[in-house]
């Protein structure tokens, strides 16, 4: 008969192996690292739990009970709020917003990105020197200029300028721009012997190959775009595409809204960006330590 007794796991491999956790430093520093992490993570945690059980409460146990836990837990609450909100709609379009600023993201922040690391025409070194100066100015400071000139274009009232603001941003061209520098010139040289040209090389070769600092630059653009408030309501306010960010304003200053309605607003806003964390924290991290290591 076969041997069917267990075998030792391996052995784990990293910055603590299993024979340094034989010691007592060892075993010292990873309790207060684990206490320390622990503490972040309860500081950070505390007030998206502390809004959802607010939710909970009635007007008169919100304004005067000092509980962190509701008397009674009754979802339906959230129901009667998400009715009186309205907010499936601008659900939907706050989804438009974040798929076009994504696309826009990638393909325009990309491209330019790929002439400055990669094909480096003349007066690439002006226009590279150009998006860096623009990473030492407010982004306050553009938008009064800005926005005159959507409005000069007649852009208003539709996502376009905001997908194109989200297609020129400094920082995602700064991104890509490093992660194209480590590409083998050989990759891209190979290309164009076999007769790619340079936006064939983009879209075939080089985006393809691209797909961690897409994913970054994605998770950027799309918690930008959720949470993007002043532009979207300049342009969009007082229409049918109002984001869900610009409907909670609206919300908030209608004289038949609580303190308790709000509060349950504001949950039904932070659900996505919470989701898309704990999808992506991975990819986030590991760019960390990619960053680190070419650093």
């Amino acid at each position: 008969m076969k041997d069917y007794a267990f075998k030792k796991p391996p052995p784990r491999t990293g910055v603590i192996r299993d024979f340094d956790s034989k010691s007592v430093s060892v075993k010292v520093g990873l309790v207060v690292i684990y206490f320390l992490c622990a503490l972040i993570a309860l500081v950070s945690l505390f007030p998206v739990v502390w809004a959802f059980l607010a939710g909970f409460k009635d007007l008169e146990e919100f304004m005067s009970s000092t509980s962190f836990t509701p008397q009674t837990i009754d979802f339906g609450v959230y129901a009667h709020t998400w009715s009186q909100l309205k907010i499936y709609n601008n659900y939907l379009n706050s989804f438009y917003h974040v798929a076009g600023s994504v696309v826009c993201a990638l393909i325009f922040n990309g491209l330019l990105a790929y002439g400055l690391a990669i094909l480096k025409p003349k007066g690439y070194k002006i226009a590279s020197s150009l998006v860096m100066l623009s990473l030492l100015m407010p982004a306050t400071i553009s938008l009064v200029p800005l926005f005159i000139n959507i409005q000069h274009l007649h852009l208003g009232g539709f996502f376009t300028p905001l997908w194109l603001a989200a297609g020129a941003n400094a920082f995602y061209v700064v991104l890509f721009r490093q992660f194209f520098e480590s590409f083998p010139s050989s990759i891209i040289e190979a290309s164009r012997i076999d007769g790619c040209s340079s936006l064939k090389t983009f879209s075939r070769i080089v985006l393809p190959l691209s797909k961690p600092i897409c994913v970054v630059v994605a998770i950027y653009a799309i918690n930008g775009a959720w949470s993007d408030f002043l532009l979207p309501y300049l342009i969009l306010g007082q229409s049918d595409w109002e984001t869900v960010m610009v409907r909670l304003y609206t919300f908030s200053t209608q004289q038949t809204v609580n303190s308790d309605d709000l509060m349950r607003a504001v949950v039904f806003a932070m659900i996505p960006p919470i989701i898309l964390f704990f999808v992506f924290q991975k990819k986030l991290t590991e760019n960390v330590v990619v960053s680190g290591i070419k650093g």
